[in-house]
C-alpha cells in the first residue's frame, strides 16, 4: 500500500482553522503521509502541525449553495453556475483537542475528510510514523536499554511483589503442582502471603466456566485471597467517554455538570485503583508479607496495581529515571497491549472491544500522588501528559505493538527511536522535572477519601481552560529554586497551593 493512494486531495487554499480559546487562522492546508499542516496567509507561519494518528474521530458537514440557470434560446451555450459549496470538518483528537476546519468546496471537504480517516486508521505497525521519523539529535538504538530488569530484581530480592494472570483451574478445579510449588518456595515455614485478585469474587467464579478461576485454599494453604474489583474494558472506556463529553461542555449548569461528572464514575475508578494499590503496599510494608496480584490476563489492572504500589513504597521509583524504568518493566515489558488498548480514545464512533484507558487511569493516579505529595516526585504533570500523548500517537516506537514478541518481529528497537532517549536529553529533561522535588525516603500513603480525589484538570481541561498564568508561575518557581534559595521550596509550595485556581465546585468525587 502506498500513502499516495489514501490522499485524495493533498492541498487546499483558503482554509479557516478554529480552536477553542485561540483566534481563527486562515491559510493553506496540506496533507502528508503522517501529518496535517496549515500555514497561515499571508505570513506563511506554520499554525498547525498535527500527527494524523492523533485523530480519533472525523465529523463533516457540507453545504451546497450553488445554483444553475440553463442557457436562453439562441444565447450562449455557456451555462451560468455560481458555486458556493463549502464544508466544515471537526477533528476530535485522542488527546481531547478539538479542531475545526472550514474548507471551500464540497468535493475538497469530502476528500480531505476521507483522506484523514484513512490515514488515521492505518493498522500496519511498520507504516506508522516512528518508522519514518529521524531526528538529527538522536541515533537509532539509543535509550532502548534504559533499565535492565536484572538490575531491578537484584535491588529488590527481599521484596516479593508478584503479578500474573489467573490460574486455569476451570470448572473441574484442576491443579497445577508446579505452580503450587513455585508459590510455596516464596514463603518460609509459618509465613503467609496475600493474593490480591482484581476481579470481584463473582467474576472470578464465573471465569471458572471458561477455563479460568482462582487459587484453591486447600492447594495454597499459606496464601490468603483478597478480592478488590477493578473495572477494565468497556465499562472503563465508557466512563472515560462520558467524562470527556462533560468536560467539553463548559456551559452546563453547575447541577448538571456535577451530576454528569458523578455519572461518569471516573473518579470512582481512580479511588478504587489507589485503594487497591495501598492494600498491596500495606501487605508488603506493614505485614511484611509477599503479595501476588492478578486479574484475568494479567496485563491490565494487574500492572496498574503493582506499578502504583511500587510508587507508594519505593522512593527510587519516584525519580525521573526510576519512573521510566517502572514503566518499562511494569507496562511495556510486561505486555500491556498498547496498540489494542490505545487504538482509539474518547471520541471514536467505531470502538473495538479491546480498547480501554487503563494507562490513562494509571497516569491519573500518579497525578493524584503528585498533588498530595508535591515534593516527593521528581517529575511533574508535563511528563504525565507527554506519556499519554505518546501512548496514543507518537513519533517514537516505545509504545508500539502489544508485547515484546511483536516488537521484536517488527524490529521496533532497531528501526525506531526511543521516547526515553528524547526525554533524557538535557534541554528536554528540564521541562519534565519538578522544581519543588526533595528526596523523600519514606513511604507515601495517599488519602482516598472523596474530598482528596480530584479531577485532573491539567488533562481533562487542558484545551479548554487557559494555562498561561499557571505556566508562568512554574517558570518563576523554577527560576527561584535554581537560584539556590534554600527556603524557597516550602514557602513557594504553600503560596502555590493557595494561589492555584480552584477546580469547578463539586469536582471532588462523591460531592
Amino acid at each position: 500500500m502506498e500513502f499516495s493512494e489514501l490522499i485524495k486531495t493533498a492541498t487546499v487554499e483558503d482554509v479557516l482553522l478554529s480552536r477553542p480559546g485561540l483566534p481563527a487562522v486562515r491559510g493553506t492546508l496540506c496533507i502528508t503521509s503522517h501529518h496535517l499542516l496549515l500555514s497561515s496567509c499571508p505570513r506563511g507561519d506554520l499554525e498547525l502541525w498535527l500527527l494524523i494518528r492523533n485523530v480519533d474521530a472525523v465529523e463533516k458537514r457540507v453545504q451546497n449553495l450553488g445554483w444553475y440557470q440553463p442557457p436562453r434560446t439562441g444565447g450562449s451555450l455557456r451555462d451560468t453556475r455560481v458555486s458556493g459549496s463549502s464544508g466544515t470538518i471537526t477533528l476530535r483528537c485522542k488527546d481531547l483537542k478539538v479542531l475545526q476546519l472550514e474548507i471551500p468546496g464540497m468535493e475538497e471537504c469530502l476528500n480531505i475528510a476521507s483522506s484523514i480517516e484513512a490515514l488515521s486508521s492505518v493498522d500496519s505497525v511498520m507504516m506508522m510514523y516512528p518508522f519514518f521519523y529521524r531526528p538529527p539529535s538522536l541515533r537509532l538504538q539509543q535509550g532502548w536499554h534504559l533499565c535492565p530488569p536484572e538490575r531491578h530484581f537484584q535491588q529488590v530480592a527481599s521484596q516479593a511483589l508478584l503479578r500474573s494472570s489467573q490460574p486455569l483451574t476451570g470448572p473441574n478445579r484442576r491443579r497445577c503442582r508446579e505452580d503450587e510449588k513455585l508459590l510455596g518456595t516464596i514463603l518460609d515455614e509459618g509465613e503467609r502471603g496475600f493474593v490480591i485478585d482484581t476481579r470481584s469474587a463473582q467474576a472470578a467464579k464465573q471465569a471458572r466456566m471458561s477455563g479460568g478461576g482462582t487459587e484453591p485454599k486447600s492447594s495454597y494453604p499459606q496464601w490468603r485471597r483478597l478480592h478488590r474489583a477493578l473495572e477494565r474494558g468497556r465499562p472503563l472506556q465508557e466512563s472515560f467517554t462520558k467524562l470527556a463529553e462533560v468536560c467539553s461542555e463548559p456551559a452546563l449548569s453547575m447541577d448538571r455538570w456535577l451530576g454528569r461528572l458523578d455519572g461518569s464514575r471516573w473518579l470512582s475508578h481512580v479511588k478504587a485503583a489507589l485503594s487497591t494499590a495501598c492494600l498491596a503496599a500495606q501487605c508488603l510494608d506493614r505485614e511484611g508479607s509477599s503479595v501476588l496480584v492478578h486479574g484475568a490476563e494479567g496485563t491490565d489492572t494487574t500492572l496498574l496495581v503493582t506499578a502504583l504500589a511500587q510508587l507508594i513504597l519505593d522512593p527510587a521509583c519516584r525519580t525521573l529515571e526510576g519512573f521510566q524504568g517502572l514503566l518499562e518493566r511494569e507496562w511495556i515489558e510486561a505486555g500491556h497491549p498498547f496498540q489494542l488498548r490505545c487504538a482509539r480514545s474518547a471520541s471514536s464512533h467505531a470502538r473495538g472491544k479491546q480498547e480501554a484507558p487503563i494507562f490513562l487511569l494509571f497516569l491519573d493516579c500518579v497525578w493524584q500522588l503528585s498533588r498530595q505529595f508535591p515534593f516527593s516526585l521528581e517529575f511533574g504533570e508535563q511528563l504525565l501528559l507527554t506519556l499519554f500523548d505518546n501512548a496514543y500517537a507518537s513519533a517514537y516506537g516505545t509504545f508500539l505493538c502489544n508485547n515484546e514478541k511483536e516488537r521484536s518481529l517488527c524490529k521496533v528497537k532497531e528501526s525506531t527511536h526511543s521516547l526515553w532517549a528524547w526525554l533524557n536529553q538535557p534541554e528536554e529533561k528540564q521541562k519534565y522535572l519538578n522544581p519543588l522535588y526533595s528526596h523523600n525516603p519514606l513511604v507515601i500513603w495517599p488519602s482516598v477519601e472523596p474530598q482528596s480525589i480530584q479531577l485532573w484538570q491539567g488533562f481533562f481541561l487542558r484545551w479548554i481552560r487557559p494555562s498561561q498564568h499557571l505556566d508562568e508561575a512554574w517558570v518563576e518557581i523554577r527560576r527561584l529554586v535554581e537560584g539556590n534559595n534554600s527556603s524557597i521550596k516550602e514557602s513557594t509550595g504553600k503560596r502555590l497551593s493557595q494561589s492555584l485556581p480552584e477546580p469547578p465546585a463539586g469536582t471532588e468525587n462523591g460531592r
